[in-house]
């Protein structure tokens, strides 16, 4: 007989320790140029600091600011080339990172692309809407807007609410019924942004 699934919920779990939140995140990086003219002439990102690797001097340690003042980092070296194949996975090693843009930002994000002439892919994923890109690094990164207002202190809330709604229902996917059912049962304004049409595909054309 199958294991029961795990169930989800907005409770806290009964753990010996609590988080406040992600503080940072490091990835190897290729050399300061590359990423420089990426994360930060191009997504925006400010580079709040750099300095040597406390643990490998001969590498540099950049600090990016995402946009809400959570930090990502990345070890560079200037005799390393990008490489913008896909990467590829295995355990332990990082899918794709998400960042997320206002919804009322989302159109100008992909007008940006297209001027850099920077492939990507656009999904509606039920819960949010999201652009899929590869750095220069064939990093998959994603670009998550949200598709409904949701306050930052209940989105837990929503998505659990949303998540078992949506197992009631039978349904393999959260979409826009969930999300809704599940904002007016918590009592929350049903609030959709205005965003463009896009396929319910799933994956990114790696």
């Amino acid at each position: 007989m199958p294991d029961e699934p795990t169930p989800v919920s907005a409770d806290l779990p009964d753990s010996p320790i609590r988080l406040s939140g992600t503080d940072h995140i490091t990835l190897i990086g290729s050399n300061e140029a590359d990423t420089v003219a990426f994360y930060r002439d191009l997504l925006g990102m400010a580079l709040v600091l750099r300095q040597p690797n406390l643990d490998q001097p001969e590498v540099t340690h950049l600090f990016f600011d995402t946009g809400d003042g959570r930090i990502l980092t990345f070890f560079v070296s200037d005799d390393r080339e990008s490489d913008p194949r896909p990467q590829r996975t295995g355990l332990g090693a990082v899918h794709h990172l998400a960042f997320s843009v206002e919804p009322e930002r989302f159109v100008e994000t992909k007008a940006a692309f297209d001027e850099a002439d920077h492939h990507y892919n656009e999904f509606d994923r039920g819960a949010f809407h999201s652009i899929y890109t590869r750095d220069h690094n064939g990093l998959v990164l994603e670009f998550a807007t949200d598709k409904f207002h949701i306050p930052d202190d209940r989105r837990a809330e929503v998505l659990a609410t949303a998540q078992r709604v949506r197992v009631e229902a039978g349904a393999d996917y959260v979409d826009d019924e969930h999300m809704e059912a599940a904002l007016e049962e918590l009592g929350l304004d049903v609030d959709p942004y205005d965003l463009p049409e896009a396929p319910t595909g799933a994956g990114y054309d790696r």
